[in-house]
């Protein structure tokens, strides 16, 4: 099952650079490494993404925790061979876990990458996080454009 080892990849990658962020980062306000564009800043986020429902830790674990499941399930019970289905589900299961794993262990979230595109200064995120937008940005892709030519194969 390679969808495993590339959630497993992914929560290893999550981990490992929120432990250095927690560890390096925690004694400065940011660094930037491209001024202006790009900072780290170390982020405890008590809220889900954009800083929504602060202070709600048990409804974001239930909820993570049942998409997590749900999704799981499914890519067990589908048997699917399409490397784009896996790897997009992988991708949001290992970042959905990485940042479980924050939130029960710690009562919030490690954020550290900030970023600033035409003086706008988006939320501060990490990796889990880009792996879920990109992993749903896949999943997207394939349920709009992949799926019906997978059906009309059938």
């Amino acid at each position: 099952m390679i969808w495993t080892i590339l959630v497993l990849g992914i929560l290893a990658l999550d981990q490992y650079t929120k432990y250095l962020a927690a560890t390096k980062l925690i004694n400065y306000n940011t660094i930037p490494l491209i001024k202006n564009v790009f900072h780290l800043t170390f982020v405890e986020n008590r809220g889900a993404a954009f800083g929504i429902l602060q202070g709600q830790k048990w409804l974001l674990i239930v909820v993570t925790s049942t998409i997590i499941i749900a999704m799981v399930y499914y890519v067990i019970k589908s048997k699917s061979n399409s490397r784009l289905l896996l790897a997009s589900f992988s991708m949001v299961i290992g970042g959905a876990i990485g940042n479980l794993i924050d939130r029960v262990r710690l009562g919030y979230v490690i954020d550290f990458l900030d970023v600033y595109i035409y003086s706008y200064n988006y939320p501060v995120f990490n990796i889990a996080d880009s792996f879920v937008v990109v992993g749903t940005i896949f999943l997207s892709y394939y349920i709009l454009f992949k799926y019906e030519d997978k059906k009309d194969e059938a």
